[in-house]
């Protein structure tokens, strides 16, 4: 049954109206479909490309914003009270501009910088070749991110974690010369006598005995 079918079927596209009809209308069809796919594969590359480049310039332009928000900051402790407010509206902006970017560690990246920045704050005022030792490890870390994101994701990591260690120790020493300190108090209050008792009693307290009565004599005027 199936043999006589494909006998039936090859024998009418050896037809004329077989021939006719791969050549008047499934040909041009497969034409359409065939173009039409190469069509819809050359846009899709454009697309990436363009998606990507525009994606490149949201990166750059981020970075870039972080970067001029850092030699600011290393200059923190010349600048006006105006200077630093925009300095550190600049600077939050950049920062969510790099968290939304779709890359691989940019929240990390983030947080990394920002907190080269407050380190850089606070070098400017006593120490300023720290900070511009910073500033210098900011651009080279966010230039080397942009670049390999995966890789310097890794470098961003440690720095936290050995900063995050850094703060729990002084965080608990801290603690700790509070406590001894509070301790200290402690001890020299119940070593100090109160008040009460070391005033020292009256002489009508000590005897006992309450205070005689003061007696006023009048002259007769008879």
């Amino acid at each position: 049954m199936i043999l006589e079918w494909w006998n039936d079927i090859v024998d009418w596209f050896n037809s004329d109206a077989g021939w006719t009809f791969i050549t008047n209308a499934l040909v041009p069809f497969l034409a359409i479909v065939v173009g039409g796919i190469i069509v819809g594969l050359i846009a899709r590359s454009s697309l990436r490309r363009l998606i990507g480049h525009q994606d490149r310039q949201a990166k750059a332009a981020a970075v870039a914003a972080l970067i001029s928000s850092g030699r600011r900051a290393a200059a923190w402790s010349t600048l006006s009270a105006g200077e630093k407010e925009h300095v550190d509206y600049q600077a939050s902006e950049a920062e969510v501009r790099v968290r939304l970017l779709p890359l691989k560690g940019a929240n990390i990246a983030a947080d990394w910088a920002s907190h080269k920045l407050a380190a850089m704050k606070k070098n400017s005022v006593n120490y300023s070749f720290q900070a511009e030792q910073d500033l210098a490890e900011l651009q080279d870390g966010l230039i080397d991110w942009q670049a390999r994101p995966g890789r310097a994701k890794k470098l961003f990591a440690q720095d936290l974690a050995s900063w995050k260690y850094e703060t729990g120790e002084a965080e608990d020493e801290l603690v700790v010369k509070q406590q001894e300190w509070a301790s200290r108090q402690a001890a020299e209050g119940s070593s100090t006598p109160s008040t009460a008792s070391s005033t020292p009693p009256s002489s009508a307290t000590a005897s006992g005995s309450e205070p005689t009565p003061t007696v006023v004599i009048t002259p007769d005027r008879d």
